[in-house]
């Protein structure tokens, strides 16, 4: 909804939804500045309503491929700026996320978030966008819960976006990541982050601005 703005947007996913259905229906996704079979949109699976499978089809537009394919890094990586956004059920203090599991429960499979990940970072002019949002639950823990499975390792965590901003974690070290990481964590919970930040990183954490 936050795209309607742009203009020669591509689309290279692992799974087409509602949400890209009206840029495509706008042409505000026409992929024309692809190199990886430019001109068309390219998935490897659909989930949605009647409408989005209405759309798709016979549509010429829309070429679906092997996941094996479209989630190869190397694939993802040919195309230049690509933008990936996954989603996290929880993130700790350095940035290390968990995306398949809530402590020992599996949620679900990890998906194409390491290899959409790894795509974008070697994508020329590429970045990598990793979500959460709060919604009365702390997601940004001091650990991982116990149990948790570490899907995107955090020096492949780049922007962390919530509700409350973005941080860009490339390049810092474990202390700046904690700051970056509680200042976009919901403010009921930045007390308690910061108490623990503190025990864990000392000085390195409580000298920062």
């Amino acid at each position: 909804r936050a795209l309607h703005n742009h203009k020669h947007l591509g689309l290279h996913t692992e799974a087409m939804t509602d949400g890209v259905l009206p840029l495509l229906e706008k042409g505000i996704i026409d992929n024309s500045q692809k190199k990886v079979m430019p001109g068309v949109s390219v998935a490897s699976l659909a989930l949605g309503s009647r409408r989005l499978y209405d759309f798709m089809n016979y549509n010429e537009d829309i070429i679906f491929k092997d996941v094996a394919w479209t989630n190869n890094p190397f694939t993802i990586a040919q195309n230049p700026k690509v933008m990936s956004i996954n989603s996290c059920l929880e993130i700790d203090l350095t940035g290390q996320v968990c995306a398949d599991s809530i402590g020992t429960r599996m949620f679900s499979g990890v998906g194409g978030q390491h290899d959409f990940v790894y795509g974008s970072s070697q994508s020329e002019g590429g970045l990598s966008f990793l979500a959460t949002t709060h919604m009365g639950e702390n997601k940004i823990k001091p650990v991982l819960t116990p149990g948790a499975g570490v899907v995107t390792t955090r020096f492949q965590t780049n922007f962390v976006v919530t509700e409350y901003g973005i941080v860009n974690l490339r390049g810092k070290n474990l202390a700046e990541r904690a700051k970056l990481m509680i200042s976009v964590a919901a403010p009921e919970f930045r007390e308690e982050l910061e108490k623990s930040a503190c025990e864990r990183f000392g000085y390195s954490f409580m000298r920062l601005k």
